[in-house]
């Protein structure tokens, strides 16, 4: 397993995280995701641990708090040997205050979370989301509360658009508070926007990406073809897919997965093997996370390290899922003297 430094940070991460939203399976949404309890759990993490996999990505609200009851039973003593990473920000409860980042709903949620995961301290917190009721002064300022406790070692955003992110390292630098070492984005050869705004910050202010989704909730996971039906088993059919389906245009999705298949044959790997070890060559990432529902597809998924893709099989995933980039990228892309892309290869 390769380990990367999480941004600016000396934290060392594996190249690919568990992500345990499959654990649970409340609600609708969550039971489409997986319902993994503890003793399959507690296999998964082992089969991780084997492959050198140390950090566990999950959130308060993975089923209501029940992916980090189970993840925590799961680690029952094994916190020594693992890095955790949890969220909050999203509506948790009822009542008006049981969201957002807030400095009341912050402290009640890490306590909770902390409690949840019988664990003393959080690894990396993320905020899940942006708030933009709550200053951004009150978030911060909370979270370093948080590390100076011991409490969080370090701190990390999700979702964040460029602004969210630029303004709150800029607080951060200002008052000397702990900055955000990490994004937790989306990002997968089906929707790459992150590279326009998202990657330069990151590259600009060494912020490592922590990926979600990198398979496209599946879609890219081996079993979708031109000219068939959605597999009836699959997230997207069941209603629990994170990424909505007006994000992917079905022609370029189909034109990406047909040169998947091709570079698939030549290096004798899975198509989602592919997709997440091109992830691998981009700037910025630090880690990847991948879910599985079953122990057959955590160890397809843990086959996607060890080897890399060659320069021209890049260029050519790169082609076909490249798409036009909307205002103002498309114009700051006219003088690449003077905008200079991410180097890729």
């Amino acid at each position: 397993m390769e380990y990367r430094q999480l941004g600016a940070s000396g934290l060392l991460v594996p190249v690919l995280s568990f992500g345990t939203a499959t654990f649970g399976g409340s609600g609708d949404f969550f039971k489409a995701w997986g319902q993994t309890q503890v003793e399959e759990a507690t296999r998964l993490v082992n089969i991780c641990l084997d492959a050198g996999v140390n950090l566990f990505d999950t959130a308060d609200v993975y089923s209501q708090g029940l992916s980090e009851e189970i993840l925590g039973k799961a680690l029952s003593g094994l916190r020594n040997n693992v890095l955790l990473s949890t969220k909050a920000t999203f509506t948790f409860g009822e009542g008006p205050n049981n969201q957002g980042s807030s400095r009341l709903h912050l402290l009640k949620q890490c306590e909770s979370s902390l409690r949840r995961l019988k664990t003393d301290y959080i690894d990396i917190y993320h905020m899940h989301g942006f708030d933009g009721v709550t200053p951004v002064d009150e978030t911060l300022r909370t979270l370093d509360d948080l590390v100076q406790s011991g409490k969080v070692r370090y701190i990390a955003c999700s979702n964040f658009s460029g602004w969210h992110l630029m303004k709150s390292l800029a607080r951060s630098e200002k008052y000397g508070w702990n900055p955000y070492v990490g994004h937790q984005v989306y990002y997968s050869l089906i929707n790459r926007e992150y590279e326009w705004e998202l990657m330069p910050l990151g590259i600009d202010q060494q912020v490592g990406a922590i990926i979600w989704s990198p398979l496209a909730a599946g879609r890219l996971g081996g079993k979708y073809r031109r000219h068939q039906p959605i597999p009836p088993d699959s997230r997207v059919a069941q209603g629990g897919s994170p990424v909505p389906a007006f994000a992917i245009a079905d022609e370029l999705f189909y034109t990406i997965i047909d040169v998947l298949d091709e570079v698939a044959a030549e290096t004798g790997k899975t198509v989602a093997q592919v997709a997440l070890n091109w992830l691998l060559q981009r700037p910025t990432v630090s880690t990847i996370i991948i879910g599985a529902r079953t122990e057959e597809q955590l160890k397809q998924n843990l086959g996607a390290v060890g080897w890399n893709l060659t320069t021209e099989q890049v260029k050519k995933l790169d082609a076909a899922s490249d798409v036009p980039t909307i205002y103002p990228y498309w114009h700051q892309r006219q003088n690449t003297t003077l905008n200079p892309p991410p180097r890729f290869y």
